[in-house]
């Protein structure tokens, strides 16, 4: 199957696409903020001139002495010149009326009052006329300034809309090609600064991570100095730490193949010498007996220090299963498989509130409790009998942000020595002869929570404090 992650978008498929259509749907955005407005005023601009072509014909006609003289063929042409079934002249309480030889009876009409000039009143008279139905006769009414008289003009709508219409038309293909032109400029100018940039950046990475180790791949960076020169530079630098890192890591991993398999045979080796001392340790001579139990202990030891190196390098980073688990009978059984549960010399608390319930792996986090109290039960063994109520608790406190688990004893506590390399494996075990390799697990474990394992303060003894996100905790708790 195939790796999606792994394949390139095309140049009209990824951020470029994305970016035109954000352009051109801004640009049309705009422009129809910018149309509704300006076809209200395209319309009382068409109505205007229709009023002032009524007005002079109304003036024609006040003009002559006797109105009835006038030729009908006259007020016809006055009347078709302004597109009008007839106009309306009142002035100094008088009214005069001025209509076709075949006058029109309006079905319906609707009134366009050129007096009211505020926006909102022509976007809806706009609006109106542009979705109005066929048929319908026009009234409009406005003031003759000059004259001190009101005009109404009656007429059809429908050249006006026709007119709207085509001006809507000429208003579509302008915005059009504007956003048109000025996406392409945008995206020429982004493609420039921004997209081939990036481009460039996705296709080193996706390079990169199919051949790490081919140093040819790292990144050459440019000499730009804005976000993506930054990132260019950073992205060379770790191209670079990883490409060193896999080359250690590459020698640590044959070395570690090969001291695995001169731990095997070691190991085998001293499990051979361990049954010939057993064999050794049944004879009756005085110095072979005193001498016996050191060399099964040390025998033991190192059978022990060979098979926790093997198992350490067979063991996988698996991420944390998180399920629902009781904290409380969790640190109960953790203390059963360190040895506490009756142990005749150490007491031990469990301090973890009853029902206390986290969302973790209950294996992972078994395993660093066990590790915890088993490190704390044979410090406290190795003290002897010198030391009064060897105890170990462990204890559970909560905070705004974070809970913490602690596990601590009254133990003689660690060197300064011990602490500087705690949580390194086979360089931090806190006793002699140790691997350390508990403590770094454990921290392992940690990590993979969300959460630190830190070496915690106190007057006497060790503790070791285990940091989560309070998230962690389920509700209720």
């Amino acid at each position: 199957m195939t790796d999606q992650r792994s394949v390139l978008p095309g140049r009209f498929s990824g951020l470029s696409i994305k970016l035109i259509a954000s352009i051109v749907a801004v640009i049309l955005l705009v422009e129809i903020v910018v149309y509704l407005p300006s076809l209200a005023n395209f319309r009382a601009g068409w109505l205007n001139d229709r009023l002032r072509v009524g007005t002079v014909a109304a003036r024609v006609l006040d003009a002559v002495p006797d109105v009835l003289a006038v030729p009908r063929e006259l007020t016809d042409r006055l009347l078709t010149s302004a597109g009008a079934h007839a106009i309306v002249y009142r002035r100094e309480g008088q009214s005069q009326i001025i209509e076709l030889a075949d006058p029109v009876t309006p079905q319906a009409v609707v009134t366009a009052d050129l007096r009211q000039g505020d926006l909102m009143s022509l976007l809806i008279g706009a609006a109106d006329t542009l979705f109005a139905a066929p048929g319908r006769t026009l009234r409009i009414v406005g003031l003759d300034e000059d004259e001190a008289a009101l005009i109404e003009v009656l007429m059809p709508e429908r050249p006006l809309r026709q007119d709207m219409l085509v001006y809507s038309r000429q208003i579509g293909f302008v915005s059009l090609a504007i956003a048109a032109v000025t996406a392409l400029v945008l995206y020429l100018l982004a493609s420039r600064f921004f997209i081939h940039p990036i481009r460039r950046l996705t296709r080193n990475m996706l390079e990169f991570r199919q051949a790490p180790e081919n140093a040819g791949r790292i990144i050459a960076p440019s000499a730009r100095r804005d976000e993506i020169g930054i990132a260019e530079r950073e992205l060379e630098a770790m191209e670079s730490d990883l490409f060193s890192m896999l080359r250690q890591r590459r020698h640590l991993a044959d070395l570690g193949l090969a001291v695995a398999k001169i731990n095997h045979d070691l190991r085998n080796m001293l499990t051979s010498a361990q049954l010939l001392s057993d064999q050794v340790a049944t004879l009756d001579d005085p110095q072979v007996q005193r001498l016996a139990p050191r060399l099964v202990n040390t025998l033991d030891k190192a059978i022990g220090f060979a098979q926790s190196v093997i198992d350490y390098g067979r063991e996988t980073a698996a991420p944390p299963m998180l399920a629902p688990l009781d904290l409380h009978l969790l640190a109960e059984e953790a203390a059963f498989e360190a040895g506490l549960s009756g142990h005749p010399g150490i007491a031990f608390t469990n301090a973890v509130p009853e029902g206390t319930r986290l969302n973790a792996d209950a294996a992972q986090l078994g395993r660093l409790l066990v590790n915890l109290l088993k490190n704390a039960r044979q410090a406290l063994e190795g003290t002897g009998n010198g030391r009064a109520a060897p105890e170990i608790g462990v204890l559970f406190s909560t905070g705004a942000e974070e809970i913490t688990l602690s596990v601590c004893d009254n133990g003689p506590g660690l060197a300064p020595r011990a602490r500087e390399k705690l949580f390194v494996a086979f360089e931090g075990s806190a006793r002699s002869g140790g691997t350390g390799l508990g403590l770094a697990i454990a921290r392992e474990i940690a990590e993979a929570h969300g959460g630190r394992l830190i070496l915690g303060e106190q007057p006497a003894g060790t503790r070791f404090d285990l940091i989560l996100p309070r998230s962690l905790l389920l509700a209720g708790q």
